[in-house]
């Protein structure tokens, strides 16, 4: 499938509020989970940074609270390898050099 295609299928604009403008983010179905997940995300292989650095997210490791509310709709999280706060790290400054693509707010 070509990028503009996939876009298309599997991708919306969502406001961003913290600069004006709109970022491209993958659907959810009703019950919010990816619009890629059917029991297994059907894009693993090609995953962006952005799922595979789940759940070590700035906003979800910033407190006992935000990874509690992220646990509940995640199976895989407070299971597995423990990772490391030096690993952790590495993740989320990962995530925070990943190019974001946006647009102006309003734009179709």
């Amino acid at each position: 499938m070509d990028r503009n295609s996939f876009i298309k299928t599997y991708c919306r604009w969502v406001n961003d509020s913290q600069n004006g403008k709109e970022v491209l983010s993958l659907k959810e179905k009703s019950n919010k989970d990816c619009i890629l997940w059917d029991s297994g995300c059907l894009a693993y292989m090609a995953r962006p940074v952005q799922c595979s650095s789940f759940p070590f997210w700035k906003s979800v490791v910033s407190s006992t609270q935000a990874w509690q509310i992220a646990a509940t709709g995640c199976p895989g999280m407070n299971t597995g390898e423990l990772y490391s706060e030096k690993a952790i790290g590495e993740y989320i400054e990962k995530r925070a050099s990943e190019s974001i693509i946006s647009r102006q707010g309003g734009s179709q």
